[in-house]
């Protein structure tokens, strides 16, 4: 059985509905597939998805469970609400308007509401995209739209599959990679943006990744009260892009 809920029409499932998708072009968000499903039809979709590099998760079947109750036979898909662009083709649009490119990089934000709110920022101080890996990363469904008051309708997104190799892309284009953490020893106050910039965020809880982390040129952190022991990501995100917009 091939459906769509109707409840939420950014969500399909079933092999046959996920695999005619694929074959008319459209874009898709993420894609679940079950852990260990064989057959000819669930062949046919693990083929299609490799040949188009499509992002994909294989989980067991009580979290296909969980998305639907519907007859998904081992594949739910989430359709994409915006486009993704690469961050190659961002970067150098930018370049030729004559502006020095701003990147917001999400390293690992989870929660809807921050990435709504994270965007809305990056779009009030001037920031050109967001860069956020296929895995680990918050779905852009209509709640994260709302959370952005819209700002995702305006703002180019890119999705990655790997976060790493996108920052040493933006490092060979010439931008600087800056990451905003609690470890760092400069304070944002000394943040001062002259050219191109990457702002790297990290996990609302565990912050940005080792190796994302020995990618940045630079490391700031933001002086808060002893009273305080962190600021929410959106908050921070919000005051380093402030910043960086002086």
């Amino acid at each position: 059985m091939n459906k769509t809920n109707k409840a939420n029409k950014q969500m399909i499932y079933g092999l046959h509905t996920v695999i005619e998708a694929i074959q008319s072009g459209k874009e898709f968000e993420r894609i679940y597939v079950q852990k260990g499903e064989k057959g000819p039809l669930f062949n046919e979709l693990t083929a299609l998805i490799k040949e188009n590099r499509l992002p994909v998760h294989q989980v067991p079947v009580h979290k296909l469970n969980r998305l639907t109750r519907g007859n998904h036979q081992g594949a739910v898909a989430f359709l994409s609400l915006i486009p993704n662009v690469s961050i190659g083709e961002i970067i150098t649009r930018t370049f030729e308007t004559g502006q020095d490119p701003k990147i917001l990089v999400l390293d690992g934000v989870t929660d809807v509401r921050n990435f709504g709110a994270l965007s809305r920022s990056a779009l009030a101080f001037g920031f050109h995209a967001v860069v956020v890996p296929h895995k680990g990363s918050a779905l852009i469904h209509q709640d994260a739209v709302k959370a952005s008051a819209g700002a995702l309708m305006k703002l180019p997104v890119s999705k990655v599959a790997h976060l790493g190799s996108s920052l040493r892309e933006m490092k060979a284009f010439g931008l600087s990679v800056l990451g905003i953490t609690e470890k760092a020893s400069d304070s944002i106050r000394s943040l001062q943006v002259t050219g191109p910039i990457a702002l790297v965020l990290g996990n609302e809880e565990t912050g940005i990744q080792s190796s994302n982390i020995s990618l940045c040129d630079e490391t700031y952190r933001i002086e808060i009260s002893e009273e305080i022991d962190s600021l929410n990501v959106s908050v921070a995100g919000a005051v380093a892009m402030y910043q960086a917009s002086l």
